[in-house]
């Protein structure tokens, strides 16, 4: 889950299945311990939805992180001098960072900062195709060093060059739980 769609959108489904809801929240529903539960069930309706339960810890982990990275991108772009990533996620998670980077490395065969990087280049192209701000106005907002380095990494993730990407009739953006 990473919207507050998301967040209604399960809630809904899970009072619709009879299940008395305590609390929704990213990644994470806590149900009352009276429910009768059939899980595979449960996680039929979720699917259809696009949704799914987690299982393995690791992956609950990962989808911790991932739902956190979303959250941090918007403290990152309003703080002068946000915190690191690392630092974020491990005082959120209070787990430290090497051990959730080498989690996340190995469920998603990519680091946390490749990752963010991909996240803050679908930013990127949200902020483009709202045409409110001017390039250098973005590259500052997200904190990169340059127009040229955000231009580069623009690049070497879609494979278009901003002004290609500005020029496409319906220039192709990722759903932010589908950045892998």
């Amino acid at each position: 889950m990473v919207c507050p769609r998301c967040i209604s959108t399960v809630q809904r489904l899970l009072t619709e299945a009879g299940l008395q809801v305590n609390d929704v929240k990213l990644g994470e529903a806590v149900i009352g311990a009276n429910n009768t539960l059939d899980l595979e069930t449960l996680n039929n309706v979720l699917v259809a939805e696009g949704f799914e339960l987690l299982y393995d810890r690791e992956k609950q982990l990962v989808e911790k992180i991932k739902a956190l990275l979303i959250h941090y991108l918007e403290h990152y772009q309003t703080e002068y001098e946000p915190v690191t990533t690392s630092s974020f996620l491990a005082d959120k998670l209070n787990i430290p960072y090497q051990q959730l980077s080498k989690v996340f490395s190995h469920q998603e065969n990519t680091t946390i900062e490749k990752y963010f990087i991909k996240l803050k280049i679908e930013k990127v192209k949200e902020l483009l195709s709202y045409q409110q701000l001017t390039l250098s106005e973005i590259a500052f907002g997200l904190k990169y060093s340059s127009v040229q380095h955000l231009s580069t990494q623009f690049k070497k993730i879609t494979g278009l060059s901003v002004s290609e990407f500005k020029q496409a009739v319906a220039p192709s953006r990722t759903s932010l739980d589908a950045i892998i």
